[in-house]
Protein backbone atom coordinates (compact mmCIF):
# COMPACT_ATOMS: atom_id res chain seq x y z
CA UNK A 1 0.00 0.00 0.00
CA UNK A 2 1.27 3.24 -0.72
CA UNK A 3 0.42 6.85 -0.04
CA UNK A 4 1.21 10.22 -1.24
CA UNK A 5 0.39 13.11 0.19
CA UNK A 6 1.54 17.08 -0.69
CA UNK A 7 -0.70 16.90 -4.45
CA UNK A 8 -4.05 18.57 -4.17
CA UNK A 9 -6.51 15.70 -5.40
CA UNK A 10 -9.76 16.16 -7.08
CA UNK A 11 -12.65 14.90 -5.52
CA UNK A 12 -15.52 12.81 -7.24
CA UNK A 13 -14.50 9.47 -8.01
CA UNK A 14 -16.58 8.24 -4.87
CA UNK A 15 -19.92 9.91 -5.67
CA UNK A 16 -19.82 7.55 -9.31
CA UNK A 17 -21.94 4.84 -7.81
CA UNK A 18 -24.76 7.06 -6.42
CA UNK A 19 -24.72 9.05 -9.67
CA UNK A 20 -24.87 5.62 -11.37
CA UNK A 21 -28.01 4.54 -9.32
CA UNK A 22 -29.61 7.86 -9.80
CA UNK A 23 -29.10 7.24 -13.56
CA UNK A 24 -30.67 3.47 -12.82
CA UNK A 25 -33.32 5.31 -11.01
CA UNK A 26 -34.44 8.05 -14.10
CA UNK A 27 -33.82 5.17 -16.87
CA UNK A 28 -36.48 2.94 -15.19
CA UNK A 29 -39.02 6.28 -14.48
CA UNK A 30 -38.13 7.30 -18.23
CA UNK A 31 -39.05 4.10 -19.76
CA UNK A 32 -42.33 3.72 -17.69
CA UNK A 33 -42.87 7.02 -18.95
CA UNK A 34 -42.41 6.14 -22.72
CA UNK A 35 -44.37 2.73 -22.25
CA UNK A 36 -47.16 4.99 -21.40
CA UNK A 37 -47.00 7.08 -24.04
CA UNK A 38 -47.06 3.90 -26.38
CA UNK A 39 -49.84 2.15 -24.98
CA UNK A 40 -51.61 5.84 -24.77
CA UNK A 41 -50.99 6.04 -28.74
CA UNK A 42 -51.35 2.36 -30.12
CA UNK A 43 -53.40 0.45 -27.61
CA UNK A 44 -56.21 3.39 -27.28
CA UNK A 45 -57.83 2.58 -30.77
CA UNK A 46 -56.04 5.36 -33.08
CA UNK A 47 -53.74 2.80 -34.12
CA UNK A 48 -53.37 -1.28 -34.77
CA UNK A 49 -51.48 -3.16 -32.56
CA UNK A 50 -50.32 -5.61 -35.01
CA UNK A 51 -48.23 -2.45 -36.75
CA UNK A 52 -44.59 -3.66 -37.14
CA UNK A 53 -43.45 -0.26 -35.15
CA UNK A 54 -45.41 -1.43 -32.26
CA UNK A 55 -43.73 -4.15 -31.94
CA UNK A 56 -40.78 -2.97 -32.48
CA UNK A 57 -41.31 0.05 -30.00
CA UNK A 58 -42.70 -2.48 -27.27
CA UNK A 59 -39.39 -5.03 -27.75
CA UNK A 60 -36.86 -1.92 -27.24
CA UNK A 61 -38.44 -0.98 -24.30
CA UNK A 62 -38.53 -4.11 -22.93
CA UNK A 63 -35.22 -4.23 -23.19
CA UNK A 64 -34.55 -1.10 -21.81
CA UNK A 65 -36.22 -2.70 -18.88
CA UNK A 66 -34.14 -5.85 -18.66
CA UNK A 67 -31.30 -3.58 -18.79
CA UNK A 68 -31.80 -1.64 -16.31
CA UNK A 69 -32.33 -4.70 -13.98
CA UNK A 70 -29.11 -5.84 -14.93
CA UNK A 71 -27.35 -3.05 -14.43
CA UNK A 72 -28.98 -2.35 -10.67
CA UNK A 73 -27.87 -5.68 -10.14
CA UNK A 74 -24.53 -5.19 -11.18
CA UNK A 75 -24.73 -1.95 -9.55
CA UNK A 76 -25.12 -3.46 -6.49
CA UNK A 77 -21.93 -5.35 -6.27
CA UNK A 78 -20.07 -2.21 -6.79
CA UNK A 79 -17.32 -3.63 -9.05
CA UNK A 80 -15.89 -1.77 -12.28
CA UNK A 81 -17.99 1.08 -11.84
CA UNK A 82 -16.48 3.01 -14.34
CA UNK A 83 -16.60 -0.05 -16.76
CA UNK A 84 -20.09 0.11 -16.18
CA UNK A 85 -21.12 3.64 -16.38
CA UNK A 86 -19.49 3.22 -20.11
CA UNK A 87 -21.46 0.30 -20.92
CA UNK A 88 -25.04 1.73 -19.80
CA UNK A 89 -23.37 4.88 -22.10
CA UNK A 90 -23.01 2.71 -25.16
CA UNK A 91 -25.97 0.56 -24.71
CA UNK A 92 -28.05 3.92 -24.23
CA UNK A 93 -26.91 4.92 -27.86
CA UNK A 94 -27.73 1.93 -29.47
CA UNK A 95 -31.86 1.96 -27.82
CA UNK A 96 -31.84 5.96 -29.19
CA UNK A 97 -30.58 4.39 -32.44
CA UNK A 98 -33.84 1.90 -32.46
CA UNK A 99 -35.88 4.81 -31.52
CA UNK A 100 -34.32 6.65 -33.86
CA UNK A 101 -35.22 3.76 -36.50
CA UNK A 102 -38.92 4.09 -35.76
CA UNK A 103 -39.66 7.54 -36.22
CA UNK A 104 -37.69 8.67 -39.28
CA UNK A 105 -34.54 7.53 -40.09
CA UNK A 106 -31.93 10.15 -40.64
CA UNK A 107 -34.62 12.94 -40.42
CA UNK A 108 -36.04 11.77 -36.67
CA UNK A 109 -36.35 14.12 -34.12
CA UNK A 110 -35.07 11.73 -31.88
CA UNK A 111 -31.61 11.86 -32.21
CA UNK A 112 -31.55 14.74 -29.69
CA UNK A 113 -31.66 11.90 -27.35
CA UNK A 114 -27.65 11.27 -28.63
CA UNK A 115 -27.32 14.68 -26.99
CA UNK A 116 -29.31 13.21 -23.63
CA UNK A 117 -26.75 10.77 -23.00
CA UNK A 118 -23.64 12.95 -23.58
CA UNK A 119 -24.74 15.13 -20.57
CA UNK A 120 -25.60 12.36 -18.83
CA UNK A 121 -21.92 10.82 -19.20
CA UNK A 122 -21.05 14.23 -18.37
CA UNK A 123 -22.18 13.91 -15.02
CA UNK A 124 -21.15 10.25 -14.56
CA UNK A 125 -17.26 11.20 -15.49
CA UNK A 126 -16.70 14.33 -17.11
CA UNK A 127 -15.35 14.37 -20.23
CA UNK A 128 -14.78 10.30 -20.46
CA UNK A 129 -18.24 10.11 -20.30
CA UNK A 130 -19.36 12.29 -22.75
CA UNK A 131 -16.48 11.32 -24.82
CA UNK A 132 -18.15 7.78 -25.20
CA UNK A 133 -21.35 9.10 -25.30
CA UNK A 134 -20.58 11.20 -28.57
CA UNK A 135 -18.18 8.82 -30.13
CA UNK A 136 -21.00 5.65 -29.59
CA UNK A 137 -23.86 7.44 -30.53
CA UNK A 138 -21.72 9.04 -33.38
CA UNK A 139 -21.03 5.49 -34.83
CA UNK A 140 -24.66 4.63 -34.28
CA UNK A 141 -26.40 7.17 -36.19
CA UNK A 142 -23.76 6.56 -38.96
CA UNK A 143 -24.00 3.02 -39.44
CA UNK A 144 -28.29 3.48 -39.11
CA UNK A 145 -27.93 5.82 -42.02
CA UNK A 146 -25.75 4.07 -44.07
CA UNK A 147 -27.77 0.81 -43.66
CA UNK A 148 -30.48 2.54 -44.72
CA UNK A 149 -29.02 4.39 -47.62
CA UNK A 150 -27.66 1.41 -49.00
CA UNK A 151 -31.17 -0.54 -48.53
CA UNK A 152 -29.67 -3.18 -45.84
CA UNK A 153 -32.08 -3.20 -44.01
CA UNK A 154 -35.70 -1.58 -44.62
CA UNK A 155 -37.66 0.95 -43.37
CA UNK A 156 -40.29 -0.63 -40.45
CA UNK A 157 -43.79 -1.52 -43.28
CA UNK A 158 -46.10 0.82 -41.76
CA UNK A 159 -44.16 3.84 -42.11
CA UNK A 160 -43.91 6.26 -45.08
CA UNK A 161 -41.52 5.12 -47.61
CA UNK A 162 -40.56 8.38 -48.50
CA UNK A 163 -39.35 9.79 -44.94
CA UNK A 164 -36.19 7.08 -45.34
CA UNK A 165 -35.62 8.05 -48.81
CA UNK A 166 -34.37 11.78 -48.49
CA UNK A 167 -32.23 13.31 -51.43
CA UNK A 168 -28.33 13.57 -51.15
CA UNK A 169 -28.57 16.60 -50.35
CA UNK A 170 -30.92 16.34 -47.43
CA UNK A 171 -28.89 13.23 -46.15
CA UNK A 172 -25.46 15.06 -46.00
CA UNK A 173 -27.49 18.27 -44.03
CA UNK A 174 -29.01 15.39 -41.57
CA UNK A 175 -25.60 13.96 -41.41
CA UNK A 176 -23.68 17.19 -40.72
CA UNK A 177 -25.83 19.13 -38.30
CA UNK A 178 -26.81 15.93 -36.06
CA UNK A 179 -22.62 14.83 -35.84
CA UNK A 180 -21.97 18.18 -34.95
CA UNK A 181 -24.18 19.13 -32.55
CA UNK A 182 -22.96 15.77 -31.15
CA UNK A 183 -19.54 17.26 -30.89
CA UNK A 184 -21.07 20.87 -29.51
CA UNK A 185 -22.42 18.87 -26.63
CA UNK A 186 -19.46 16.58 -25.75
CA UNK A 187 -17.02 19.53 -25.69
CA UNK A 188 -19.78 21.75 -23.67
CA UNK A 189 -20.90 19.32 -21.20
CA UNK A 190 -17.49 17.31 -20.75
CA UNK A 191 -15.88 20.73 -19.90
CA UNK A 192 -18.50 22.23 -18.08
CA UNK A 193 -18.47 18.81 -15.48
CA UNK A 194 -14.80 18.77 -15.57
CA UNK A 195 -14.63 22.06 -13.92
CA UNK A 196 -17.50 22.06 -12.05
CA UNK A 197 -16.23 18.81 -10.00
CA UNK A 198 -12.43 20.25 -9.87
CA UNK A 199 -14.35 23.45 -8.29
CA UNK A 200 -16.10 21.18 -5.86
CA UNK A 201 -13.26 19.19 -5.03
CA UNK A 202 -11.47 22.96 -4.37
CA UNK A 203 -13.94 23.92 -2.36
CA UNK A 204 -14.23 20.68 0.18
CA UNK A 205 -10.38 20.97 0.68
CA UNK A 206 -11.05 24.50 1.29
CA UNK A 207 -13.48 23.76 4.14
CA UNK A 208 -11.33 20.93 5.32
CA UNK A 209 -8.63 23.54 5.71
CA UNK A 210 -10.76 25.93 7.11
CA UNK A 211 -12.16 23.45 9.86
CA UNK A 212 -8.50 22.16 10.39
CA UNK A 213 -7.34 25.51 11.33
CA UNK A 214 -10.18 26.50 13.64
CA UNK A 215 -9.67 23.10 15.45
CA UNK A 216 -6.03 23.78 15.65
CA UNK A 217 -6.25 27.65 16.99
CA UNK A 218 -9.00 26.34 20.15
CA UNK A 219 -6.20 23.88 20.65
CA UNK A 220 -3.76 26.49 20.53
CA UNK A 221 -5.24 28.52 23.06
CA UNK A 222 -6.05 24.78 25.36
CA UNK A 223 -2.07 23.86 24.60
CA UNK A 224 -0.61 26.74 25.51
CA UNK A 225 -1.87 27.03 29.15
CA UNK A 226 -1.36 22.96 29.34
CA UNK A 227 2.53 23.63 28.56
CA UNK A 228 3.51 25.95 31.64
CA UNK A 229 1.49 24.40 33.67
CA UNK A 230 2.87 21.16 32.60
CA UNK A 231 5.99 21.43 32.21
CA UNK A 232 7.25 22.83 35.68
CA UNK A 233 6.21 20.21 37.25
CA UNK A 234 7.41 17.78 34.73
CA UNK A 235 10.84 19.11 34.93
CA UNK A 236 10.55 19.42 39.13
CA UNK A 237 9.79 15.46 38.69
CA UNK A 238 12.76 14.72 36.14
CA UNK A 239 15.34 16.39 38.08
CA UNK A 240 14.01 15.05 41.55
CA UNK A 241 14.39 11.15 39.51
CA UNK A 242 17.99 12.34 37.88
CA UNK A 243 18.81 12.83 41.82
CA UNK A 244 17.33 9.88 43.34
CA UNK A 245 18.61 7.93 40.90
CA UNK A 246 22.27 8.66 42.05
CA UNK A 247 21.66 8.07 45.70
CA UNK A 248 22.98 5.23 47.88
CA UNK A 249 21.19 2.10 48.97
CA UNK A 250 18.85 1.25 45.43
CA UNK A 251 18.41 -1.83 44.35
CA UNK A 252 17.76 -3.02 40.78
CA UNK A 253 14.00 -3.11 41.51
CA UNK A 254 14.49 0.80 42.88
CA UNK A 255 16.52 1.90 39.56
CA UNK A 256 14.26 0.49 37.48
CA UNK A 257 11.45 2.37 38.90
CA UNK A 258 13.64 5.72 38.70
CA UNK A 259 14.00 4.66 34.66
CA UNK A 260 10.37 4.15 34.23
CA UNK A 261 9.35 7.69 35.58
CA UNK A 262 12.27 9.30 33.53
CA UNK A 263 11.46 7.30 30.44
CA UNK A 264 7.26 8.71 30.78
CA UNK A 265 8.88 11.68 32.24
CA UNK A 266 10.57 12.43 28.65
CA UNK A 267 7.42 10.83 26.70
CA UNK A 268 5.53 13.69 28.51
CA UNK A 269 7.64 16.64 27.62
CA UNK A 270 7.60 15.35 24.36
CA UNK A 271 4.38 15.00 23.60
CA UNK A 272 3.70 18.79 25.16
CA UNK A 273 6.25 19.79 23.20
CA UNK A 274 4.54 18.67 19.74
CA UNK A 275 1.35 19.71 20.83
CA UNK A 276 2.73 23.32 21.07
CA UNK A 277 4.76 23.04 17.75
CA UNK A 278 1.57 21.49 16.04
CA UNK A 279 -1.16 24.07 17.73
CA UNK A 280 0.77 27.16 17.50
CA UNK A 281 3.09 26.65 14.18
CA UNK A 282 5.70 29.75 13.06
CA UNK A 283 6.45 30.90 9.82
CA UNK A 284 9.25 29.08 8.30
CA UNK A 285 12.14 31.06 7.90
CA UNK A 286 14.54 29.42 4.78
CA UNK A 287 18.03 29.22 4.72
CA UNK A 288 20.34 26.96 2.81
CA UNK A 289 20.79 23.46 5.34
CA UNK A 290 22.95 20.33 4.93
CA UNK A 291 20.49 17.81 5.37
CA UNK A 292 22.99 14.75 5.64
CA UNK A 293 24.44 16.87 8.73
CA UNK A 294 21.27 17.31 9.93
CA UNK A 295 20.36 13.83 9.76
CA UNK A 296 23.84 12.47 11.25
CA UNK A 297 22.90 14.66 14.26
CA UNK A 298 19.48 13.27 14.74
CA UNK A 299 20.50 9.62 14.31
CA UNK A 300 23.32 10.27 16.56
CA UNK A 301 20.81 11.82 19.49
CA UNK A 302 17.98 9.18 18.93
CA UNK A 303 20.67 6.68 19.63
CA UNK A 304 21.29 8.22 23.04
CA UNK A 305 17.72 7.76 24.14
CA UNK A 306 15.02 5.73 24.52
CA UNK A 307 14.58 2.40 23.42
CA UNK A 308 17.26 3.06 20.88
CA UNK A 309 19.97 2.59 23.55
CA UNK A 310 18.71 -0.65 24.39
CA UNK A 311 17.09 -2.88 22.04
CA UNK A 312 16.79 -1.18 18.48
CA UNK A 313 19.52 0.08 16.52
CA UNK A 314 18.85 3.41 14.60
CA UNK A 315 21.96 3.38 11.73
CA UNK A 316 22.71 6.74 9.64
CA UNK A 317 23.14 6.09 5.62
CA UNK A 318 24.66 8.89 2.68
CA UNK A 319 25.94 9.38 -0.63
CA UNK A 320 28.85 11.41 -0.87
CA UNK A 321 26.77 14.24 -3.27
CA UNK A 322 26.10 17.15 -1.79
CA UNK A 323 22.41 17.63 0.03
CA UNK A 324 21.92 21.16 0.53
CA UNK A 325 18.14 22.56 0.30
CA UNK A 326 16.68 26.21 1.74
CA UNK A 327 14.75 24.78 4.47
CA UNK A 328 14.01 26.21 8.36
CA UNK A 329 16.90 24.24 10.80
CA UNK A 330 15.05 23.72 13.45
CA UNK A 331 11.58 22.50 11.49
CA UNK A 332 13.54 20.54 9.58
CA UNK A 333 15.79 18.74 12.61
CA UNK A 334 11.66 18.31 14.25
CA UNK A 335 10.71 16.81 11.31
CA UNK A 336 13.81 14.23 11.36
CA UNK A 337 13.20 13.75 14.97
CA UNK A 338 9.61 12.63 14.93
CA UNK A 339 9.98 10.09 11.80
CA UNK A 340 13.11 8.61 13.60
CA UNK A 341 11.19 8.29 16.80
CA UNK A 342 8.06 6.86 14.87
CA UNK A 343 9.94 4.47 13.13
CA UNK A 344 11.70 3.40 16.46
CA UNK A 345 8.53 3.11 18.75
CA UNK A 346 7.15 1.19 15.63
CA UNK A 347 9.97 -1.42 15.98
CA UNK A 348 10.09 -4.89 17.98
CA UNK A 349 13.59 -5.69 19.88
CA UNK A 350 16.34 -6.18 17.93
CA UNK A 351 15.29 -4.46 14.85
CA UNK A 352 16.72 -1.76 13.09
CA UNK A 353 15.66 1.43 11.53
CA UNK A 354 17.88 3.00 9.00
CA UNK A 355 18.05 6.86 7.84
CA UNK A 356 19.72 7.69 4.41
CA UNK A 357 19.88 11.09 2.84
CA UNK A 358 20.47 10.77 -1.52
CA UNK A 359 20.27 13.60 -4.05
CA UNK A 360 19.49 12.12 -7.26
CA UNK A 361 17.01 13.03 -9.58
CA UNK A 362 14.46 13.60 -7.29
CA UNK A 363 15.94 16.19 -5.73
CA UNK A 364 17.38 16.20 -2.26
CA UNK A 365 15.40 12.90 -0.95
CA UNK A 366 14.96 11.69 3.03
CA UNK A 367 13.81 8.44 3.75
CA UNK A 368 13.57 6.40 7.17
CA UNK A 369 12.85 2.78 6.72
CA UNK A 370 11.74 0.15 10.13
CA UNK A 371 11.39 -3.06 9.90
CA UNK A 372 8.15 -3.03 12.49
CA UNK A 373 4.19 -3.21 12.55
CA UNK A 374 3.53 -2.15 9.41
CA UNK A 375 0.38 -0.21 8.74
CA UNK A 376 -2.69 -1.77 7.62
CA UNK A 377 -4.28 -0.64 4.55
CA UNK A 378 -7.15 0.74 6.30
CA UNK A 379 -5.38 3.52 8.22
CA UNK A 380 -3.31 4.82 5.63
CA UNK A 381 -5.74 7.53 4.37
CA UNK A 382 -5.80 8.85 8.63
CA UNK A 383 -2.28 8.43 9.01
CA UNK A 384 -1.31 11.91 9.08
CA UNK A 385 -4.28 13.15 11.01
CA UNK A 386 -3.99 14.94 14.30
CA UNK A 387 -4.22 12.70 17.37
CA UNK A 388 -5.17 9.58 15.28
CA UNK A 389 -2.70 6.37 16.65
CA UNK A 390 -2.80 2.96 16.22
CA UNK A 391 -0.40 2.17 19.62
CA UNK A 392 -2.00 2.48 22.91
CA UNK A 393 0.62 4.59 24.06
CA UNK A 394 1.06 7.00 21.11
CA UNK A 395 -0.84 10.44 21.02
CA UNK A 396 -1.36 10.55 17.27
CA UNK A 397 0.80 13.96 17.11
CA UNK A 398 4.26 13.45 15.88
CA UNK A 399 3.03 12.59 12.21
CA UNK A 400 0.60 15.50 12.13
CA UNK A 401 3.54 17.70 13.16
CA UNK A 402 6.34 16.32 10.16
CA UNK A 403 3.20 16.59 7.62
CA UNK A 404 2.91 20.38 8.66
CA UNK A 405 6.25 21.13 8.55
CA UNK A 406 6.35 19.39 4.74
CA UNK A 407 3.42 21.21 3.55
CA UNK A 408 4.98 24.75 4.82
CA UNK A 409 8.25 23.92 3.43
CA UNK A 410 6.40 22.21 -0.38
CA UNK A 411 7.94 18.90 0.55
CA UNK A 412 6.29 15.45 -0.48
CA UNK A 413 5.88 12.65 1.63
CA UNK A 414 5.19 9.18 0.33
CA UNK A 415 4.56 6.41 2.66
CA UNK A 416 4.99 2.77 1.79
CA UNK A 417 3.99 -0.17 3.63
CA UNK A 418 1.97 -3.28 4.26
CA UNK A 419 0.89 -4.84 7.67
CA UNK A 420 3.65 -7.05 9.38
CA UNK A 421 6.55 -6.10 6.96
CA UNK A 422 7.74 -2.50 8.14
CA UNK A 423 7.26 1.09 6.82
CA UNK A 424 9.11 3.56 4.64
CA UNK A 425 8.74 7.21 4.61
CA UNK A 426 10.23 9.27 1.58
CA UNK A 427 10.18 13.66 2.16
CA UNK A 428 11.42 14.50 -1.29
CA UNK A 429 12.55 18.13 -0.36
CA UNK A 430 13.27 19.18 -4.49
CA UNK A 431 16.17 20.16 -6.08
CA UNK A 432 19.48 20.67 -3.86
CA UNK A 433 19.97 24.42 -3.24
CA UNK A 434 23.79 25.77 -3.01
CA UNK A 435 25.50 26.00 -0.25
Amino acid sequence: MKLTLGLPEIVGSPALPRRLAWLTGARLLFMSIALALVGSLYLGGRYDARYASLKAGLFTFGCGFVLTAVYAALLRRGRHVELLADTQLVLDQVTWTGIVYLTGGAASGATSFYGLSCLVGAALTGMRGASVAAVSGGICYGALVTALARRWIMPPADQPAGLYSPSPEELSFYVTVNLLVLVVVMLLAGTLADRLRWTGGELIAATERAQQAERMAALGRLSAGLAHEIRNPLGSIAGSVQLLRTAQGLDDEDKQLCEIIQREANRLNDLVSDMVDLAKPRKPELAPVNVATVAREVVALASKSGRAVSDVDVVFESDARPAWVRADNAQLRQLMWNLVRNAVQASAAGDSVTVSVSAGAEGVVLAVVDHGVGIEEAQMPRLFDAFFTTRSQGSGVGLAVVKRIADEHGFMIHVKSEAGRGATFRVLMGPAAPA
